[in-house]
């Protein structure tokens, strides 16, 4: 039967998380209808571990998604907590690619019981995660790591997500560019197994269409710019999607030169989270005036900022905190729907707190509609979120930006990827 959070008597101080107690608000036991099972595997209290670098290229956003989940245990625990109790949190270091701390840090909080990680938001350390985690039974929910490689070993396994992996905004492009009436796409991508997701991703976006995907060029550090914006301008393509998480930002700007040099207009480039950068320094003035790019993380808004600020007010980079807010809350319905605080539990009732009928914002309205008997579907601060039986977001809002005269890419409002 599934169990509505209730009120604890007093708040639960857990490592390194000093949660004040809010007042908080009573709600009745329910008893509402059972909802399918798949055997309790957890001991009834949530435990979040967060698995994030403090140092290292993806460092300096940890410290954010560190303080969204400290924010986002607060607002659960005074809703009522999950299943009767408060949630209890755990940090540990993820550590470089080139050293184990992440195998230590995962040891440890599975040695303390924990029955979700959010992180590591490395797309290389997300991938050495998705084994162990299969194995211990723990959900993983990567808030920023947007590899489509990094999958759990079956379907339905361990790894959801609160950010769209990279063919995924792929699609979310095409859609823009179909619906803009674009005849003719051409599509750069990585020469990886990433790379060939991206591909199979755009052409089924395309099919049944009427844009045909006229180019298809695959590209790493060692590919010749000349050929590939040969390859590219020979089709006289309307838009150009730069999707390759294989070039650094400096050769995408030659790449992006010579692509208008052979006559492409800058205003036809689309750019991924990977590609969009500010060329102000590295592109002739105007060059890319009018392209647009999207960028997976949430804009960060005022109250959120403040909230994030009381935990450590040193903070400086809040990118994909709101994603991983969400990644609690998230976790945290699951475990209420599925009466059940275990990984595999909460894995397998994520989809079901994403798409149903009542649209709810907090943990305390989705709690809510839970008591009177409704199913729902969160969407929370990085907007519409909808999560498939996989843990993929197959649904969700993303930035579109548009670049100036100065190759600076501005904010220009959203993309809906849908269904």
């Amino acid at each position: 039967m599934m169990r509505l959070p209730v009120v604890a008597a007093a708040c639960v101080v857990v490592p390194m998380l000093l949660a004040g107690c809010a007042e908080p608000r009573p709600l009745p036991t329910p008893t509402p209808k059972a909802t399918e099972s798949v055997g309790p595997t957890g001991d009834g209290v949530l435990r979040i571990g967060a698995l994030l670098s403090m140092s290292g290229d993806v460092s300096s956003i940890s410290a954010g998604m560190i303080a969204a989940i400290e924010v986002a245990v607060r607002d659960v625990n005074t809703a009522g907590g999950v299943l009767g109790t408060q949630v209890e949190t755990f940090y540990r270091d993820a550590g470089a690619a080139d050293d184990e701390r992440l195998e230590s840090g995962f040891a440890d909080l599975v040695a303390r019981g924990v029955d979700v990680v959010i992180g590591p938001a490395s797309p290389v350390l997300l991938e050495r995660l998705l084994p162990l985690a299969d194995e211990a039974g723990v959900a993983v929910i990567a808030t920023a790591a947007a590899s489509p490689t990094a999958r759990s070993a079956e379907p339905g396994g361990s790894l959801l997500r609160t950010v769209p992996a990279v063919d995924r905004e792929v699609v979310a492009i095409m859609q823009s560019v179909v619906d803009g009436g674009v005849e003719t796409v051409a599509l750069v991508a990585g020469s990886d197994a990433q790379g060939q997701s991206v591909v199979d991703a755009a052409r089924a976006a395309l099919a049944g269409s009427s844009t045909v995907l006229a180019a298809v060029e695959r590209a790493d550090a060692a590919s010749s710019t000349a050929r590939l914006s040969f390859s590219v301008a020979a089709g006289e393509p309307d838009a150009v999607v730069l999707a390759t998480t294989g070039l650094a930002s400096a050769q995408v700007a030659e790449l992006v030169a010579a692509i208008v040099q052979r006559g492409v207009p800058g205003d036809r480039l689309w750019f991924t989270s990977a590609t969009t950068a500010d060329y102000s320094a590295s592109l002739e003035a105007g060059v890319l005036e009018g392209a647009a790019g999207v960028r997976t993380g949430a804009e960060v808004d005022e109250q959120l900022t403040a909230r994030l600020l009381q935990s450590d007010p040193r903070l400086r980079v809040l990118r994909f905190a709101p994603e991983t807010y969400d990644a609690v809350v998230l976790a945290a319905l699951a475990a209420t729907v599925a009466d059940d605080d275990g990984g595999s539990s909460i894995g397998r009732a994520v989809a079901e707190v994403t798409g149903g009928e009542v649209v709810c914002t907090s943990a305390g309205q989705c709690f809510d509609a839970l008591l009177n008997g409704r199913t729902i579907n969160y969407d929370g601060l990085s907007g519409e979120l909808g999560l498939d039986d996989a843990g993929d977001v197959v649904s969700a809002t993303l930035s579109l930006l548009r670049y100036d005269a100065d190759n600076r890419p501005q904010p220009e409002g959203a993309v809906t990827l849908g269904e």
